[in-house]
Formats: structure tokens, sequence, C-alpha cells
């Protein structure tokens, strides 16, 4: 079941800072490091003029996905997260279906996102990128499999550009991007 978390219940909203604390502290990443972080992040996610959604099992939060407006009619897809006992179960997926549609309801026609690559995870971090490089890299990007970009592309985003050392030398951006 969805909910919306941008009018939910303190507890609900309690519970999205504890799965995003919870899905990253163990990230080899600086992204929500302590639950006042995430805390900060779900409030930030669930004001009115953005679009956050909870995906609820069993009366717990599993996931929850938010969207925030980037340019008029293409947002931003921030963060999406499904607790860690959670995933690999098409969660994320339909997390992100079930934005798209909302999307899609207010007129959104694009979606970007960007998922960054602190650990080494894809072939970007094994090159120094610049003016010369990067957009040969772009083409031929791959993944060892755990990085997120693999599960955007099944989702049908496509990478349109990078950030080349946006988090520290070899740690690039990935910008990523759908029409709806």
């Amino acid at each position: 079941m969805f909910v919306d978390l941008c009018t939910a219940d303190c507890d609900l909203k309690e519970q999205a800072a504890q799965v995003l604390f919870e899905a990253f502290c163990e990230s080899n990443t600086e992204a929500w490091r302590t639950i006042d972080e995430a805390r900060k992040e779900v409030y930030e996610c669930t004001s009115e003029e953005y679009i956050c959604i909870g995906a609820v099992e069993d009366g717990r939060l599993v996931g929850w996905v938010g969207l925030r407006p980037m340019y008029d009619v293409t947002w931003e897809l921030h963060p999406i997260v499904v607790r860690p006992d959670c995933q690999r179960r098409g969660i994320g997926r339909r997390l992100v279906e079930e934005v798209e549609r909302v999307a899609r309801s207010k007129g959104i026609i694009g979606i970007t996102l960007g998922t960054d690559d602190e650990s080494f995870q894809t072939s970007l971090s094994s090159k120094d990128l610049d003016a010369d490089n990067v957009l040969d890299e772009l083409k031929t990007i791959t993944s060892d499999g755990t990085h997120p970009l693999e599960f955007y592309a099944k989702c049908g985003y496509t990478v349109v550009g990078v950030i080349p050392d946006a988090n520290g030398r070899r740690k690039p951006d990935i910008w990523m991007w759908k029409r709806l």
C-alpha cells in the first residue's frame, strides 16, 4: 500500500527517517550518517511542494521515494530508499512506478536523478575524467553490479551526464533522466 508521506503522521515520518538512516549507515558514503541528518532530510522531502510516497507493508514503512521540483516540468527523484531487510523484492521498482504515475498526473514530463559513485563501483571512478574524455567514457559506462545505476536503467532511466570529482577525486555524480 502506498501513502502520501507529505500528509502522514509523525510516526510514519520517524519510520522514514529510520529507514533512510539504516539503509545508508553502512554504505561507504557521507549521506545521512546520523538519525538527525535523516530526520532533517525527511522533513525537507515532506514539505508540501514535494511529492513523497511511502510503501507500507503490515503496518510498517518498508521504503519511500521523494520527488522535488528542479525545472518547471522535470523534477528530481531524491531520494529512494528501501529497508535493507526488504531489498530485492521489487519495492523500489514499485515506488518508482508510483512516483512516476503521480508525477504524470501533475503534468511533470520528465524525471532526473543523480546517482553518486563514492565507492568506486562504476567504470567512471577508475579514470580521471576531463573535458577530453568524459563524453566517451559516458558511452561505455559499466558497473560492478552493485551500483544503483543498473536499477535505474532497468526502470527506464538513461545516463545523460556526469559531474566528475563531485564527491572527491574519482567520485563522480552520474546524472540520469527519463521522459514520462
